[in-house]
């Protein structure tokens, strides 16, 4: 009798635990369920006239998560042993990975349409991807982040490949399937170097090993651990560096955004580089936050390596997707830049860059996506000839848009590598501020070699010259954000210092 009621009361706190546990996790189970119901319902119905109101339907979903996980949660909550975090790290870097997401699903639609690429897959795979991104920044523990990881990656490997009629398409998926796999297998080998020395795969636990016992020292046996642990953090920063197409781990981005379907190399180009960005950070501060000195420098010279060349390369790129995939590389080089500072203010500027980057790329993409020409998609930016006469506000707000990437001031893309470069020399390295102005004037060459052919390259076959209301309203919007700094309406810089300062309480 005795028996049956601790057999009781254990099962009833087990149920109370697993109940916080999903209540923590809740907006991911909402997405996970909606994304397999789409699935079974389009297979049942045959996927009949189901791809456009799914993106639709997809988009709304995404919408209500972030303004849910804006509004409804505050403070620090775990699940699952603390191997799931929700803090306002993951909350902040959420909400950006959903709205970029949704956005990029509404301004695609009609490129989607056109290229009858419009399936019932294409937003079930963007939810599953997104799933992924939400679990990345949440992971608190080597399995969880792994696991989040890879639900993004297959999907995303999918998402490429889309265009299956396509060789492009279908060479861009293999290269980056053959190489995500790749980076897959290092990402695995340092987790195992690191769980082997550190005996535990939460990342508070890995700083706790990361602390020398003095009674073992003489031994030997901590120089032995500690040495295992850089070895495998070493492994993990060139993995997490290959997903967010830092150089020179970078050989995919160039091949793959302009083989893909123009709205997956915008999917790319969004929201995966954040989650990968919050990961590696989460990573490095919360797991090997006792020796910043030590992946302080790892990560300051792939900053370097990335601005320099994404700023080099793009120079004699012609095809606009090209161009956009080293800007990529060059954009994360400068977002590298603050957390390479190891600082609460300098993974404040990196969220605060990576805002104001989605903003911009949104944007950019918009119109990339609206370029046509005999209703076939067209990608090479001298088919802009004097654009600007044939759509000047088109135009228009594409110049603000490739200034702001510039970093010309007075624009956001100018504030936010301000940020950045004061966190690095507020974190005593000058050089890398110095290398990150370099960077820009070379960089701005590119952007202004587009604006120079709108507005007074040679004019040749007019574009089609059409642009859908959903796209027209993102790259009008996206200029205005750009020129009048109307991000701050939302008071991100407010919500990205106190999502920084959740890495180090």
């Amino acid at each position: 009798m005795r028996s049956r009621r601790w057999t009781c009361r254990i099962t009833i706190l087990w149920l109370l635990m697993t109940l916080n546990d999903l209540t923590v996790v809740l907006p991911e189970l909402v997405l996970a369920v909606y994304a397999m119901s789409a699935l079974i319902w389009a297979v049942y119905s045959k996927g009949q006239q189901s791809g456009a109101a799914l993106i639709w339907l997809t988009s709304v979903v995404l919408v209500g998560l972030a303004a849910w996980i804006a509004f409804a949660t505050t403070g620090e909550k775990t699940a699952f042993t603390a191997s799931f975090v929700d803090d306002s790290l993951s909350r902040f870097a959420k909400v950006m990975v959903l709205l970029s997401s949704a956005v990029v699903l509404v301004i695609s639609q009609d490129f989607l349409r056109r290229e009858r690429l419009a399936k019932f897959e294409f937003p079930i795979l963007v939810g599953f991807a997104v799933l992924g991104m939400m679990i990345m920044v949440s992971a608190n523990d080597l399995v969880v982040m792994y696991l989040g990881l890879e639900l993004q990656s297959l999907s995303l490997y999918v998402l490429a490949a889309f265009q299956r009629d396509s060789v492009r398409s279908t060479e861009a998926g293999l290269k980056y399937f053959v190489l995500g796999a790749l980076s897959s297998g290092l990402l695995l080998y340092g987790a195992s170097l690191v769980y082997g020395f550190a005996g535990t795969t939460s990342l508070s636990g890995i700083a706790a090993a990361m602390v020398p016992d003095t009674t073992t020292l003489s031994a030997g046996h901590d120089v032995t651990k500690t040495t295992g642990l850089l070895f495998g953090m070493a492994f993990m920063i060139v993995a997490l560096a290959f997903k967010v197409s830092a150089a020179p781990f970078h050989m995919w981005t160039p091949d793959v955004y302009e083989g893909s379907p123009t709205p997956v190399t915008a999917l790319f180009s969004t929201a995966p580089k954040v989650a990968a960005l919050i990961l590696l950070v989460r990573l490095l501060t919360s797991g090997f936050g006792n020796i910043v000195a030590d992946w302080q420098l790892i990560i300051a010279s792939v900053s370097v390596i990335s601005m320099f060349v994404g700023a080099i390369t793009a120079i004699g790129q012609t095809d606009i997707k090209r161009l956009m995939a080293y800007s990529s590389i060059a954009h994360m080089g400068f977002a590298l830049m603050g957390a390479a500072a190891g600082t609460s203010r300098g993974v404040d500027a990196m969220l605060l860059y990576m805002a104001i980057y989605l903003v911009m790329n949104v944007g950019t993409f918009a119109f990339i996506l609206s370029m046509r020409r005999r209703n076939r998609p067209v990608t090479d930016i001298y088919a802009l000839g004097m654009y600007s006469r044939q759509s000047p506000v088109h135009a228009l707000s594409l110049l603000l848009l490739l200034f702001s990437l510039a970093g010309i001031v007075p624009l956001l893309g100018f504030v936010a590598k301000l940020y950045v470069f004061l966190a690095a020399i507020d974190a005593g390295m000058i050089w890398l501020a110095v290398s990150g102005g370099i960077a820009s004037v070379i960089g701005a060459f590119y952007y202004l070699r587009i604006v120079y052919v709108m507005y007074f390259g040679t004019p040749g076959i007019p574009l089609d010259g059409t642009m859908p209301r959903s796209g027209l309203l993102a790259l009008v919007t996206s200029a205005i954000i750009v020129v009048f700094g109307v991000v701050n309406l939302f008071n991100i810089s407010q919500l990205s210092s106190v999502a920084a300062t959740a890495l180090f309480q």
